[in-house]
């Protein structure tokens, strides 16, 4: 569980760090805290798994990569973990989760989301995963992206 300044040191990185040279004391200071107390905060949280990392997340479309591809596969379900985890440690791979079949209409458990500058460089990736994948996937489609709804992460109250 977290404790109230715990809660209040997730708010206020929820939205990202100051980006100053020392942003841990600038948390420290907004928060009354000193900068190590932020940092042993911060790292008994990771090592809680509350919150899973700290790094920077580029705006991808910012940076050219406007082709947005959900790639969804039908994987036998004793294969998926196996599948799944091999798909989610490719480099251009940014997501890749399991999700329940709604059969007969949607046979597909694995999804894995790539990003590229065109469409054709996502669906080059994607044949990259189906060399990868081999039979193992019975099918697989490509949804690509039309527009952004929400870009924003789980938000917590201090």
């Amino acid at each position: 569980m977290l404790d109230a300044i715990d809660r209040k040191l997730v708010a206020a990185t929820q939205t990202g760090l100051p980006l100053v040279s020392e942003p841990y004391r600038v948390l420290g200071e907004r928060l009354g805290l000193a900068e190590a107390e932020v940092i042993a905060r911060l790292q008994r949280l990771l090592d809680d798994g509350a919150i899973r990392r700290i790094g920077a997340i580029p705006n991808h479309y910012a940076l050219g990569y406007t082709a947005n591809g959900m790639s969804v596969w039908d994987v036998a379900d004793e294969s998926v973990a196996e599948v799944g985890a091999r798909v989610g440690a490719l480099d251009f791979v940014t997501h890749c989760y399991e999700r329940p079949r709604y059969l007969p209409l949607w046979p597909y458990n694995l999804f894995a989301m790539v990003h590229g500058r065109t469409r054709d460089e996502v669906r080059t990736k994607v044949a990259e995963i189906a060399a990868l994948v081999g039979p193992a996937a019975r099918a697989h489609e490509v949804l690509f992206s039309t527009r952004i709804l929400k870009k924003t992460g789980l938000r917590i109250a201090a």
